[in-house]
């Protein structure tokens, strides 16, 4: 699907929050990827079950588009096809 660009909350970061870089995380997003909005807090859970809030750096609704393609790449081949037929 691509890959989601998350930033720590002001005043946090790894160190604040205990994370080592080993753990493994589930990123709470909307099911639907029309329903992510630019600059929207998601929940991130690691596996060890701590909890913090992120935001979402999809900046703009082209990020957005990049990301529901599944990257830059897939979205203009896509496009390219597209434009073509």
């Amino acid at each position: 699907m691509g890959i989601v660009p998350l930033c720590f909350k002001p005043g946090e970061d790894a160190d604040t929050l205990g994370l080592t870089g080993h753990e493994r995380y589930t990123i709470n997003l909307p099911s639907n990827v029309s329903d992510i909005k630019p600059g929207q807090d998601v929940t991130v859970t690691t596996d060890t079950g701590k909890l913090f809030t992120c935001t979402v750096r999809f900046d703009t609704e082209v990020e957005l588009a990049y990301y529901s393609h599944g990257g830059i790449l897939p979205y203009v081949v896509r496009s390219l096809v597209h434009t073509n037929n």
